[in-house]
């Protein structure tokens, strides 16, 4: 399920944001960048703030339940994108998409979580975190270039099938796992929500962090926009297509838009564990400095030329810091919580995805219409992102400084 759903979602990602300005001659819709910006910092927040409350409601009301609408919702909202052409029918259409996504996140870890035991867990999460990445992997690099080159809608439609299709799995195959008999009201979850917000310090931190994750979302919209824009990807089509042409005749390979998705998810499919076994024994705050450091010298480069050996390079180093920074990231909110709320502190950790997508999607697209498209000026615009990446740097620093933890 993880892998169709995820696989699915970052297919549509990958080349959603080119797909909505493409003018409509060439197959696209011909919205402004801005309206896109709109659309992106509504779905993608909705996508982290939703795990909240399907959690509670599938303790609540069963996970095949809550499945059977996340995949409703997805299907459905996946199928009308791919037949609507106006602004707001879209933009309904990813909303109920995010919707049904924000319910199925956290219905598969918490299935394992109860499925397995202190020796099976690190095997069941070990698959579940491949299957997502596996997905974002296989799905861009596949099946969007195909579907492409037939027409847009038909990305869609993909995503449509591969989440509607796991109806039949979940109808089937997947058993309710055993749950708690006196599960938390949704008041409770309420109560939760409002005790975590008031804690100024711990939402001071996720802040700063999101800074972080305002350059990380710019990679499903203004990287795209730049590569379509700006980046010539010949040399490095030449060079895949001369080794491809080692195994088949004639290869006619090209590097798009998908194919930044493809890079990011195959550079934690292959480097993942060992970067981890490198900072297993690292203190958190200074790994997470450390990576948030490389993902900024990663933004930096891309300021630096339209190359698009420096592109690729820009995204690898990109990726490797996020993979660095954000597993130590779960530490050190372990580190800064309440000993007895370490555990209700994990569980709203993730609101740095809600703070650096609500602002990534709109202050990406204004930045970009005004550096890039009036003043022709792409470097600019990777420079002050990377002045983010160095604010968050900074503001952990004195952050730690301020709270005194013990790392």
């Amino acid at each position: 399920m993880e892998f169709f759903e995820r696989g699915s979602y970052y297919g549509v990602m990958s080349v959603l944001s080119v797909y909505l300005v493409m003018s409509i001659p060439e197959g696209g819709l011909g919205f402004s960048k801005e309206g896109v910006g709109v659309i992106k910092s509504t779905i993608t927040p909705l996508l982290y703030f939703l795990p909240i409350l399907a959690g509670g409601l599938a303790d609540r009301f069963g996970y095949r339940r809550t499945l059977m609408v996340a995949f409703t919702l997805m299907s459905t909202g996946y199928f009308f994108t791919s037949i609507s052409t106006a602004y707001g029918m879209v933009f309904l259409s990813l909303v109920l998409m995010a919707v049904g996504a924000g319910f199925f996140k956290p219905i598969i870890s918490g299935t394992i979580a109860r499925v397995t035991d202190e020796k099976t867990s690190s095997l069941g999460f070990g698959i579940y975190y491949w299957s997502i990445n596996l997905g974002a992997f296989i799905f861009p690099l596949l099946l969007v270039p195909y579907l492409k080159s037939i027409g847009w809608s038909y990305i869609f439609i993909m995503a449509a099938v591969g989440t509607g299709s796991m109806l039949l799995l979940n109808i089937f195959v997947y058993r309710e796992p055993a749950r708690q008999q006196n599960t938390k009201p949704m008041a409770e979850v309420f109560k939760d929500i409002l005790l975590v917000l008031k804690d100024y310090r711990f939402l001071l931190m996720i802040f700063i962090y999101s800074g972080f994750w305002i350059m990380y979302f710019q990679m499903f919209d203004t990287v795209l926009w730049y590569l379509k824009d700006y980046v010539d990807m010949t040399p490095v089509n030449k060079a895949v297509n001369a080794f491809l042409g080692l195994f088949v005749a004639h290869p006619d390979w090209k590097f798009d838009t998908e194919h930044v998705t493809v890079i990011s998810s195959g550079c934690i499919i292959l480097l993942q564990l060992l970067v981890s076994n490198i900072v297993r024994n690292k203190p958190a705050l200074p790994t997470m400095i450390a990576g948030i450091a490389m993902g900024t010298v990663g933004m930096a480069i891309l300021s630096l030329s339209t190359s698009s050996w420096v592109f690729i390079l820009g995204i690898v180093i990109f990726s490797i810091g996020e993979m660095t920074a954000h597993p130590k990231f779960y530490s050190y909110v372990g580190l800064i919580a309440p000993a007895d709320k370490k555990a209700l502190y994990q569980g709203y950790a993730f609101l740095y995805g809600v703070i650096g997508s609500g602002i990534g999607g709109v202050l990406g697209a204004t930045l970009y219409v005004h550096f890039v498209d009036k003043l022709h000026q792409p470097g600019v615009l990777w420079f002050i992102f990377s002045l983010i990446g160095v604010a968050s740097i900074i503001g952990l620093m004195l952050y730690n400084r301020l709270v005194k933890v013990k790392d």
